[in-house]
């Protein structure tokens, strides 16, 4: 059954069928197969997909990021960034980490922040003489920690569908999320070494205070959202209502937005929202498929054959997510395969938090490389590169985020201690 369902979906999504429905027709598959079809259970099962409260985050979080866009919001972030590290040598590479990071705490997508740090971002290093190549795959590399640090969607879907809390993996996050962004802060400090760029000219005191000023309020959405999950003063999805109020507030506070552009705001956040539902609900459907077809239990009996050691056991579940990353967006990856690994992974004794944030960190390392990596294909479009200039580019930081991700697993110390610290 487990070839059933592996050959079926990649069947379907080599053909050119879009994804959500290669689950559903692998789900109807293995069910035939099964001799289980039914589709009154179907239909059950899609509704219950989408009806699930903690759900109810995500159109809050890409709201969020659709205002944080429209609303003048990143722009000042950047400004923050640069006036403070802007005037060193490769700066505003730094600028371009500085604020992924900030970013990372309000958005929770990797698309997002790609999308918003290169259409400011890119267009000025290249102006300044960096190299387009290694600028546009530092943006890219970057970009993931919107997955990484809370809010992050990815990781909600993952709490929803392996039904593990969602304020642990946000918190969990925080720590890895910084440790890959000082790592490419190593790799850029060799990296723009060989550039001959400008540097932005260093800001006196004033300007220093006035951009702290300007991005105030923005900067402080992270650190709301953070202690407002860390207080147990609002739920992951509360937190996503307050983000989006939040962010709806001081975008008219800046007075960077306008009524009239509302409509498109909404109707960009109900398209995306729209697309997550669906593959979720479809995903509803594979895990029923998987479930009654026993999958996990036969992945359980086959791995146990091969390893009980919870590291040698990770590492092999890794490196087949990176296999399936390449081929497979984050999001149905997440969906497919978490009801499939979670109770191999639990047989053994990992902790279901750690091996989330371990999951999410991996399959976000798929979206920056080829062939399906969906940022490299932002940071392509904005710096109208090739899909093969942009993979040189960001060779140097895929592989210390690669690096870190091994560390990882070789030392869980490093995430259940520090979320030890911001749980208890």
């Amino acid at each position: 059954m487990i070839l059933v369902f592996l050959l079926t979906l990649f069947l379907f999504l080599l053909i050119g069928v879009p994804v959500a429905i290669s689950m559903l027709s692998s789900a109807i598959v293995m069910l035939a197969v099964l001799g289980l079809f039914d589709t009154g259970i179907l239909g059950d099962y899609l509704v219950k997909g989408a009806n699930n409260f903690s759900l109810m985050a995500i159109p809050f979080f890409i709201l969020t990021g659709e205002i944080m866009n429209a609303g003048g919001v990143s722009k000042r972030i950047v400004e923050f960034a640069s006036a403070f590290v802007g005037h060193i040598r490769g700066g505003l590479g730094y600028v371009v980490i500085m604020s992924g990071v900030i970013f990372a705490g309000l958005s929770g997508s990797a698309v997002a922040d790609t999308a918003a740090l290169g259409a400011i971002l890119i267009p000025m290093m290249i102006a300044k003489g960096y190299n387009k190549n290694s600028s546009t795959g530092l943006v890219a590399a970057t970009g993931i920690i919107g997955t990484i640090i809370p809010p992050s969607i990815p990781m909600i879907l993952f709490g929803v569908v392996g039904g593990v809390s969602i304020t642990q993996l946000f918190m969990a996050g925080i720590v890895p999320g910084i440790l890959i962004a000082v790592g490419l802060v190593v790799v850029w400090y060799f990296v723009s070494k060989k550039d001959q760029s400008e540097t932005v000219p260093k800001a006196t005191a004033k300007q220093k205070w006035t951009a702290l000023i300007r991005a105030f309020w923005a900067l402080m959405l992270p650190v709301i959202i953070i202690v407002g999950l860390r207080g147990g003063i609002f739920t992951p999805t509360e937190a996503g209502v307050v983000a989006a109020i939040y962010a709806l507030i001081i975008s008219f506070f800046y007075r960077e937005i306008k009524w009239r552009q509302l409509s498109n705001v909404f109707v960009d956040t109900a398209k995306t929202t729209g697309i997550v539902m669906f593959v979720a609900s479809t995903a509803v459907v594979s895990g029923y498929a998987i479930t009654v077809a026993q999958i996990p239990r036969e992945l359980v009996e086959f791995l146990s054959g091969l390893t009980t050691n919870p590291t040698i056991l990770l590492l092999i579940i890794m490196l087949f997510l990176l296999v399936v990353g390449c081929v497979m967006d984050l999001t149905p990856a997440i969906l497919i395969f978490t009801p499939v690994l979670l109770p191999v992974v639990t047989a053994v004794g990992i902790d279901p938090v750690y091996f989330g944030l371990l999951m999410v960190i991996n399959l976000s390392i798929g979206l920056i490389t080829p062939p399906v990596g969906t940022v490299l294909y932002i940071g392509c479009g904005i710096s109208k590169i090739s899909i093969v200039d942009i993979t040189k580019g960001i060779m140097p930081f895929l592989l210390v985020q690669l690096g870190i991700l091994i560390l990882l697993v070789l030392f869980p110390e490093l995430v259940t201690v520090p979320l030890s610290w911001f749980t208890e």
